[in-house]
C-alpha cells in the first residue's frame, strides 16, 4: 500500500542516493538505492526488516529517525548519520517524513543523500519539498492548566503580531517548537512559509549552505540551491538550538539579520530576504551568555522578546492534566480501554523529575501501552531507568548538599558538582555524543565543559 508514495515523494527531490519507505511499526516496505557503487545493500535482503535490525550497526533506537518519527509524528529534516559500507563510513544527511491517512500515521519515507567526496552529488532543492514547511500547532495545541502555561498562552498572542525576533527558552522535550509555530500561526505571516532548522543537527561545513544557499561550482556536487533564509522569503525563520551553533558561524547570522540580506557560497550578488527570526535554546540564557557560548552581540540581537517554558516538574498540575491527555489520546489511537494509573506509578510519576519534560511523558506511557495487559499502567510496563531515577534520587541528591559554614562557596559547589556529573556521564557512555544526549546538552556545550574543567576527553 505504501509503495504508491514512493514516485510521488521521489519527484520532491532532485536528486537522492538511498530512498526508504517503512510501515506505522518500522517494518520496511520500500527500498531503492541509486548508489550501488557505494551502498551494496539490496532491497530482497531488507524488505520486511525492521529498520533497527537493517543497519544495527548505525542506528539505535535513540538515534534513527524513522522510529523518532513514529513515535512524534514530527518530520526530521537534513539531519547528520554516519554509515558503514565495507570499511568505507559515509556521513549522510537524513530526512524522514511522516506518512498519513486520515490524520493517522501509516508510516515514513526516508531520503538519504551522501556527502563524503567524491561520492557526493547534486543537493536537494529544499524549496521543492511541498507541505514541509507549514506550521500545523496552535495555541490549542500546547495543553495545561498551570497559570505558567496560560501566561505563555498570553504571552504568546502579546508577541505574535510583531516582528521582533524571539528567544524561547525550554529544557529539552517543553514544546518549544509547538511555541514557535503558534507564534507564525497567529501572525501576519501565517499564509507564508515557516521554516525550522535544528542547529545541532547540522555539522558546521554544511549549515552554511544550508541557511544560505550555494552556486553551481562553489564546491564539489554543489548545484544553484537557495537558503532557508531564502525559502522562509515572507514568513518565518526558527532556528532550534542556536547554542549549539558554532561563534564562527553566528558571525554570519548576526550580519544577515542586521543586514537583512545574505549571499549564497560561491555567489557575489546579495539577496534582500525578509523573515521573522525566532530562535530556541535549551540551556538557561543567563549561563550561554556568561559562558561565552553565544555572541553578546547576536544574543541581544535574538532576545527582543525572551519567552521562557516552565519545565513540567514545576507543573504538578499540568503533570495531572498531561497523563489524562494522553491516556485518552492513546487510547484512541491504540484502540485500547486503559483507565489510568495505578496508585505507585502515580506516586512514582510526582515524584520523578522528568528531565525529558512532557515529550518524555507521552513516550513513557506510549510504551506502557504497547506492553499493558491490565486496565491500569502498572510498574511492570514502565522502562527501568524510572526506578532509578525517581524519588530514590531525588533523596540521594538531597543529602549530597555541603553544609552551609564560613567556608562555603556556592559558585565552587556548583563547579564541583557539575564537575561530577560530566565524569559520571563519561563513565556510563562510549562517546561525547552520547554522554552530550545523556546530561541533556549539545556536543559543543559539553565540550565547554570539559575544557572549562580540564577533563580529558
Amino acid at each position: 500500500m505504501l509503495e504508491r508514495y514512493a514516485e510521488q515523494i521521489l519527484k520532491a527531490y532532485n536528486h537522492i542516493d538511498t530512498f526508504i519507505v517503512t510501515d506505522k511499526n518500522g517494518i520496511i516496505e520500500y527500498y531503492v538505492t541509486f548508489r550501488p557503487d557505494v551502498n551494496t545493500n539490496v532491497a530482497k535482503k531488507l524488505i520486511g526488516k525492521h529498520v533497527l535490525d537493517a543497519w544495527s550497526k548505525d542506528i539505535t533506537r535513540d538515534t534513527s529517525t524513522i522510529m523518532r518519527v513514529l513515535e512524534t509524528g514530527e518530520a526530521v529534516l537534513d539531519e547528520y548519520q554516519e554509515f558503514h559500507y565495507g570499511d568505507l563510513v559515509m556521513p549522510s544527511m537524513n530526512t524522514t517524513l511522516p506518512i498519513k491517512e486520515h490524520d493517522r500515521i501509516v508510516g515514513t519515507a526516508t531520503m538519504i543523500r551522501y556527502l563524503l567526496e567524491p561520492f557526493a552529488r547534486t543537493e536537494i532543492t529544499i524549496d521543492k519539498i511541498p507541505g514541509v514547511y507549514e506550521a500545523k500547532y496552535t495555541l490549542d495545541d500546547i495543553k495545561g492548566v498551570s497559570e505558567s502555561i496560560q501566561y505563555l498562552k498570553e504571552k504568546i498572542k502579546m508577541v505574535a503580531g510583531s516582528d521582533s525576533s524571539v528567544l524561547i527558552y525550554g529544557e529539552t522535550g517543553t514544546g518549544k517548537e509547538l511555541v514557535a509555530q503558534s507564534l507564525h500561526n497567529l501572525s501576519s505571516r501565517a499564509e507564508k512559509k515557516f521554516v525550522s532548522q535544528n542547529c545541532a543537527a547540522i555539522p558546521e561545513n554544511l549549515l552554511e549552505s544550508i541557511l544560505f544557499g550555494s552556486v553551481k561550482g562553489a564546491y564539489t556536487g554543489a548545484e544553484n540551491t537557495p537558503g532557508l533564509f531564502e525559502v522562509a522569503k515572507g514568513g518565518t525563520l526558527f532556528l532550534d538550538e542556536i547554542n549549539s551553533m558554532p561563534l564562527s558561524m553566528q558571525a554570519k547570522i548576526l550580519k544577515a539579520i542586521e543586514e537583512k540580506q545574505v549571499t549564497r557560497i560561491g555567489g557575489h550578488n546579495p539577496i534582500s530576504t525578509d523573515v521573522r527570526i525566532i530562535t530556541a535554546v535549551n540551556e538557561r540564557p543567563l549561563d550561554i551568555l556568561k559562558n561565552g557560548i553565544v555572541r553578546k552581540d547576536l544574543f541581544y540581537r535574538l532576545s527582543v522578546v525572551e519567552i521562557d517554558i516552565e519545565p513540567l516538574r514545576n507543573r504538578p498540575e499540568d503533570l495531572e492534566y498531561m497523563i489524562s491527555h494522553y491516556i485518552t489520546s492513546l487510547n484512541k489511537k491504540m484502540n485500547r480501554a486503559i483507565l489510568g494509573l495505578s496508585d505507585d506509578v502515580y506516586a512514582l510519576f510526582r515524584a520523578y523529575d522528568w528531565p525529558g519534560n512532557v515529550r518524555e511523558l507521552k513516550n513513557v506511557l506510549e510504551g506502557a501501552f504497547n506492553v499493558a495487559t491490565s486496565r491500569t499502567i502498572e510498574k511492570k510496563y514502565l522502562p527501568s531507568y524510572l526506578f532509578s531515577y525517581g524519588s530514590d534520587a531525588r533523596i540521594k541528591s538531597a543529602e549530597t548538599v555541603p553544609d552551609l559554614s564560613e567556608d562555603f562557596s556556592l559558585d565552587q559547589s556548583v563547579s564541583e558538582y557539575e564537575k561530577n556529573l560530566l565524569l559520571k556521564a563519561l563513565e556510563k557512555t562510549k562517546n561525547m555524543s552520547d554522554a552530550a544526549r545523556l546530561l541533556g546538552i549539545s556536543k559543543q556545550t559539553l565540550s565547554y565543559k570539559l575544557q572549562k574543567y580540564r577533563i580529558g576527553k
